[in-house]
C-alpha cells in the first residue's frame, strides 16, 4: 500500500528515491475492518494517518450519546486528531472505519523529520495545513449561514465520492440537520428530477 501513498506524494511534489525511502522507512501499513476504531475518546493521538484505501469517519459524543460527525476521510485524504497530536492531551473524538481500510502511519516524531529533512515535503504539508484551514472557514460559514437545503448541495457537489460510500443519517450528522429533514429534501429533489 505504500504505492498509494508514494504516487499521492510524487504526484504533488518532486522527490529523489533516497527521500521516498526515507519515507517509506517511517511509514506503518494499517488495516481496519469495517467499524474498527483507529482512535477513541480518551486516547491520545500520536501518529498522521494518511488513507490509502477505504472510508473513516472523525466524530464526537455530546452528553447524551449523539453522534456529531466532524469529518469523513477517504482515499488520498488524512486523518487524526490535530489538537491532541500538538497538546498531547487525551482527544475528545473518536476516528473509527466504515468501511474495510488501509491506512499509512507515521509518528509524529518522524514526521516532524521528515519536515525537516526533504524541504518539498515540508512545503506539501504547509500547503495541505491552508487548504485545510480554509475548508474549515468554509465549512464554519455555511452552519451559519446556508439552509439546511443549501448545506446538503454544497455537500453532494463538494463530496460526490462520499455521498454514494455513506448512510444519510451520517451526512445529516455531518450537516448538523435531522436524518429526515435531510429525507425530505432529498425525496424533493426526487420528485423534482
Amino acid at each position: 500500500m505504500f504505492d498509494v501513498f508514494s504516487k499521492y506524494l510524487t504526484d504533488k511534489i518532486s522527490l529523489t528515491g533516497p527521500e521516498l525511502a526515507r519515507i517509506s522507512s517511517v511509514s506503518i501499513i494499517k488495516k481496519l475492518r469495517r467499524k474498527q476504531y483507529l482512535l477513541q475518546e480518551g486516547d491520545v493521538w500520536r501518529h498522521y494517518a494518511f488513507v490509502c484505501k477505504g472510508c473513516l469517519r472523525i466524530y464526537r459524543l455530546d452528553e447524551k450519546g449523539n453522534e456529531h460527525i466532524l469529518k469523513f476521510c477517504i482515499e488520498n485524504w488524512w486523518a487524526g486528531d490535530r489538537e491532541s497530536l500538538l497538546t498531547g492531551k487525551p482527544s475528545h473524538s473518536f476516528i473509527d472505519a466504515l468501511e474495510e481500510s488501509i491506512v499509512i502511519m507515521i509518528t509524529k516524531e518522524n514526521f516532524d523529520s521528515l519536515c525537516n529533512e526533504i524541504p518539498a515535503f515540508n512545503n506539501l504539508v504547509n500547503d495541505l495545513l491552508n487548504r485545510t484551514y480554509i475548508a474549515s472557514q468554509e465549512r464554519v460559514h455555511a452552519n451559519i449561514t446556508y439552509t439546511s437545503e443549501e448545506k446538503y448541495l454544497d455537500f453532494i457537489n463538494k463530496y460526490p465520492d462520499i455521498t454514494s460510500r455513506v448512510p444519510l443519517h451520517m451526512i445529516a450528522s455531518y450537516l448538523g440537520i435531522s436524518a429526515e429533514t435531510l429525507s425530505r429534501i432529498r425525496s424533493q429533489y426526487a420528485n423534482k428530477g
